[in-house]
């Protein structure tokens, strides 16, 4: 994404314009619109070097780093847009770890006829979510595909960050007794964007939750840092997913209570309206924490003071299982089992 700089006779039209092929070609219009978009948005120090890689020096301690595509529709919804989502889910699968996250490198497929306005919004957006979670954009690339063959611009990020001394946070490490925390109410994220994709009213506007949870995770690794086992973000499959995973990865079971998760009453009616089962819907703001016991309350208080853990709440306790089994104590008394689910409620989600 970084190529040298070179002279132009007309500044970009972010207006009116729109993206062509000749904007992944490799030239001097791919030039113009890195040089007049992308770096002027998310100028730092190493991205303004111009290289095709950006050289750093790694903080002591253990390296993490993952990758992720985003290809969500719409581009635009209510509480955040594919830019700022593709930095938020990036930066939460490395904080996952326990990790601080340190930098981002971004990866777009353009669409030909995507509109420069509509692409320099979501520029914006995702330079101030990077910087808002204090994770630069350091190096990245640009391709363009013919009209027709994209849906507008798909954003691959990738994220690094360092684990401190002692923390030690992995999904194959819930055991037997540990509690199994939630930091919010599930659902926002899916219900919003089926909001926004079918044009949907609710009688009340429903908002992504879409957000950075590493000072979330960095609040709760400096209160207990080596009583946390399992740190999960709940995406595409929602919460019964995220459990099902963790349970297979450590090999237990799970049991939750109904009554204890937090799920707002419009969520809760929207997904009755949809058929949608609450439980299954992805979130891109929330997190799933698995700790030793007696750290539970003094880890819920931590999230508590924090404005992404202000409604966290205990949903439940691992358990021996060899089945690897989610439970479910419903509202009425019965269990249930919580399953993996089949087939995709909600495509392109994030």
């Amino acid at each position: 994404m970084n190529p040298k700089r070179i002279p132009f006779l007309s500044r970009l039209d972010l207006t009116h314009g729109k993206v062509d092929l000749s904007h992944g070609g490799g030239g001097r219009a791919m030039a113009q619109l890195i040089d007049e978009l992308f770096i002027k948005h998310f100028d730092n120090d190493l991205l303004r070097q111009r290289n095709d890689q950006a050289l750093f020096a790694v903080p002591a301690g253990r390296l993490v780093i993952s990758t992720d595509g985003h290809v969500i529709s719409p581009l635009f919804f209510p509480g955040g847009d594919i830019g700022s989502l593709a930095v938020h889910g990036t930066v939460n699968d490395v904080a996952m770890s326990g990790a601080k996250p340190l930098y981002l490198a971004a990866g777009f497929i353009l669409e030909e006829g995507l509109p420069l306005a509509d692409l320099e919004k979501i520029v914006i957006s995702m330079a101030a979510a990077a910087q808002s979670a204090g994770t630069p954009i350091i190096t990245g690339d640009t391709k363009v595909v013919e009209r027709g063959k994209g849906d507008g611009v798909f954003i691959t990020t990738t994220g690094v960050g360092i684990v401190p001394k002692g923390v030690n946070i992995s999904g194959n490490r819930a055991q037997p007794g540990c509690a199994i925390l939630l930091s919010g109410p599930i659902g926002d994220h899916g219900v919003a964007i089926m909001a926004g994709r079918e044009n949907l009213q609710f009688g009340t506007t429903l908002v992504s939750d879409s957000a950075a949870l590493n000072s979330l995770v960095a609040a709760m690794v400096a209160a207990a840092p080596a009583d946390i086992h399992c740190l999960r973000d709940p995406t595409r499959g929602g919460l019964a997913t995220a459990l099902n995973e963790l349970a297979q990865q450590s090999g237990v079971g799970m049991v939750i209570d109904e009554a204890q998760i937090p799920i707002k009453d419009e969520v809760k009616a929207a997904c009755e309206i949809l058929g949608l089962d609450p439980l299954y819907v992805a979130n891109e703001g929330k997190l799933v924490c698995i700790c030793n016991a007696v750290a539970a309350e003094r880890l819920l208080a931590v999230m508590g003071q924090h404005p992404l853990g202000r409604d966290a709440a205990i949903i439940g306790e691992v358990v021996a299982d060899h089945h690897h089994f989610v439970e479910m104590r419903t509202a009425f008394g019965g269990r249930r089992i919580v399953d993996w689910p089949v087939g995709e409620q909600l495509p392109r989600i994030c």
